[in-house]
């Protein structure tokens, strides 16, 4: 059975990823309106009445902006950690309580065939995850919004087939740039956001242990370019001794609508 998935939106502006298999449909964040989500979802194929479900990573408003109206709308369960729902639940208007699934990290659970794993990563947010996604062997993960490299969160992401992974900003365009200083530290904190050499960086040890396919993910419009991210993540490859685009397929995802519907199977594997 093939794991597809598509980034619908992926930036500073707004986030969400859909993720499905023949039984299941799941949409994971909605941090732009019902109605883009759902129209970038029927552009890629997707009928926003099928969903099974929205996972949440964190309360911030670019990854929740539409989670209450897609819930109310559909009446789909939403999927948060504790610390998400004390965050974002005064924010997303109400959502019936048969709706309201709690989860804890490091705790699998299924979704159809879909064997979903939330993780903990380090994140300026009240208690944010990740996800991995697992059909029949094979392994997708969606890791963005991670102020450093942690064994914790890494280890959950390593062998995946396909990541979704951060390549927020550029150091030199943040550091140049015009926002004020708190905020610049904030990003480049440890419960910030990765910059395109940490995701290089990443990328090079997840090629090395079996990843095909990475969608560079969540680029700042002030701090980054897709062509500077994709760059970086090549020479980083390169100097790995991976052939960029041979040993793994590189994407950048975009920020203002689906980048694709992307696949993976044990077959393929």
């Amino acid at each position: 059975m093939e794991l597809r998935f598509s980034p619908l939106f992926s930036g500073s502006s707004g986030n969400a990823i859909y993720v499905g298999c023949d039984d299941a449909h799941i949409l994971v964040d909605a941090g732009m309106s019902g109605t883009r989500v759902s129209q970038e979802l029927t552009r890629v194929g997707i009928d926003p009445r099928c969903l099974n479900a929205i996972l949440v990573t964190h309360e911030h408003a670019d990854h929740i902006k539409g989670i209450g109206i897609l819930s109310r709308k559909y009446d789909l369960p939403v999927f948060a950690t504790e610390g998400t729902w004390q965050g974002m639940y005064a924010k997303i208007g109400p959502i019936a309580d048969k709706n309201r699934i709690l989860f804890e990290s490091n705790q699998d659970f299924f979704l159809g065939s879909i064997n979903v794993t939330p993780f903990s990563i380090p994140h300026d947010a009240a208690e944010p995850v990740g996800y991995t996604f697992e059909v029949d062997g094979a392994k997708l993960a969606i890791a963005t919004d991670l102020g450093c490299v942690r064994d914790g969160w890494f280890n959950h992401v390593l062998g995946s087939d396909a990541v979704i992974l951060e390549s927020n900003y550029d150091p030199d365009m943040l550091k140049a740039g015009p926002y004020p200083y708190e905020l610049k530290k904030r990003i480049m904190s440890r419960h910030g956001h990765l910059s395109n050499d940490d995701a290089g960086r990443v990328a090079a040890e997840l090629v090395r242990n079996g990843t095909q396919q990475i969608i560079l993910g969540h680029l700042s419009k002030e701090n980054n370019f897709p062509d500077l991210a994709m760059r970086t993540c090549e020479l980083y490859l390169q100097q790995a001794g991976f052939a960029p685009h041979e040993d793994a397929l590189l994407y950048v995802a975009r920020r203002d609508g689906a980048t694709g519907m992307f696949s993976i199977s044990a077959e393929m594997i």
